[in-house]
């Protein structure tokens, strides 16, 4: 499959990637904090510095439609057309999950320090390493798409060669939901909305040693509990005894039930992308009104669902698991409900669609190896947005090297490995061309 590239159109590419540019491009994007909906000045600044690298390629910022969710949002579209050929989509995104600031970050982190700066390596050799803050969502495997993306566009406009190359960086591309109207759409679907579909379509983020064909789904769950509330100096005569936060660890105790036996019935039925459930945030009460027991307790869950989940269904036996575990206790009078918002189901790309086969032998030319097989992934990314809409879509990205333990939120990376990443990119376009014929 080396041989669908043309030798020096191969090596145009390579030769445009080198270690300074990914450092410059991750740079660029970790110049000011892009949190969740408020992605359009990184989007501003981004295209700017990337219009005056490649002022050869078409660099533009569109704006989402302003929400209480979105209100500041924008995708960042690289793009590059010559003659009649079919489009590949390379996709990656703006935001982080963690904001950058104090007040959304610190109950997750633990930490009210400012965000870790980009540390840049000094010096030569393999082992040099980047670290900084959001890398490990987006900001490594951005940094390496945006690179490969002009590398091969600009060797395709230079050979003249025909092409339809797209690079998505898009906003709200962490998984987020409002607890109270579900999630919302996202830069993905805002762009699919707008453009014809690509005729394939690669996600750039860090993942499994490999390359994902399929991606699991993801919903999100509420449990809530309600009873009447009570003044805490007379907690011994609150219904529940002690109020419902006394009995937090009953709730902890059937959802963790429920987990077991939800992964369970999912074992080894997803082939590469498997189950999971967690509990993400817990809220009752005002804190700053302490004195009164609450009367309602709120779970947020997080659920990763593989070929064949249902949500309703999965609502309905978290239900039915909580109204079993909790009756007879301190809490079986209390009211419950379960309420879940789908995100996306798990979707799948057929292994033998043409862009599977350029990014596995990409990866080979890369590695010198065969990608690992890849069982059980969990992680659920936009992957399946493109796949819904019909998109055949392969996702793989660097690995990521152990947090910095002074500092978690600071992400790791080999600076060879992002370079490596940034000519499979490249590569993975470059065989693009062969769409219509493959």
């Amino acid at each position: 499959m080396d041989d669908e590239v043309p030798a020096a159109l191969r090596r145009a590419a390579e030769e445009a990637i080198d270690e300074a540019g990914v450092l410059d491009a991750l740079a660029a994007l970790g110049a000011e904090h892009s949190p969740y909906g408020r992605e359009r000045a990184t989007a501003h600044r981004l295209a700017d510095w990337a219009a005056a690298r490649w002022p050869e390629l078409s660099w533009r910022v569109d704006p989402l439609d302003p929400t209480a969710a979105l209100p500041d949002s924008a995708n960042l579209v690289g793009s590059s057309a010559l003659g009649t050929a079919p489009e590949l989509l390379l996709y990656s995104h703006l935001d982080t999950s963690l904001t950058g600031g104090a007040e959304f970050d610190a109950p997750i982190t633990g930490l009210d320090a400012p965000a870790p700066e980009l540390i840049r390596p000094a010096g030569t050799g393999t082992e040099r390493v980047v670290s900084g803050f959001g890398l490990g969502v987006a900001r490594a495997a951005t940094a390496a798409a945006l690179v490969g993306f002009a590398a091969a566009a600009g060797a395709c406009r230079a050979a003249g060669r025909p092409h339809r190359l797209t690079l998505l960086l898009a906003a709200a591309g962490t998984h987020r939901t409002d607890p109270d109207a579900g999630p919302t759409a996202g830069g993905v679907a805002h762009h699919l909305d707008r453009h014809p579909l690509p005729a394939a379509a690669v996600v750039a983020k860090s993942g499994p040693p490999g390359v994902l064909t399929a991606e699991p789904g993801a919903m999100f769950v509420r449990v809530r509990l309600t009873s009447r509330f009570h003044p805490a100096l007379f907690r011994d005569a609150a219904v529940p005894p002690g109020g419902l936060l006394a009995h937090l660890g009953r709730v902890v105790a059937a959802l963790e039930a429920f987990r077991a036996a939800h992964l369970a019935s999912r074992a080894g039925r997803g082939g590469q992308v498997g189950a999971e459930v967690g509990v993400g945030a817990v809220r009752a009460g005002q804190p700053g009104k302490p004195d009164l027991l609450p009367g309602r307790l709120d779970f947020h869950l997080y659920l990763v669902t593989v070929p064949g989940d249902e949500p309703a269904e999965i609502a309905d036996a978290l239900a039915a698991t909580l109204a079993e575990r909790l009756r007879g206790t301190p809490l079986g009078d209390c009211g419950v409900s379960v309420t879940g918002w789908p995100v996306h189901p798990a979707a799948a790309t057929d292994p033998d669609a043409p862009i599977c086969h350029w990014a596995d032998a990409a990866w080979r030319a890369a590695h010198g190896h065969a990608p690992q097989p890849i069982r059980g992934w969990t992680g659920s990314t936009d992957g399946v947005v493109l796949r819904g809409r019909g998109v055949p879509t392969v996702r793989l990205g660097p690995p990521s090297l152990p947090a910095d333990p002074s500092d978690p939120r600071r992400d790791r990376y080999a600076v060879a490995e992002l370079t490596r990443f940034a000519r499979i990119y490249a590569d993975i376009a470059l065989r693009s061309r062969q769409i219509s014929t493959a």
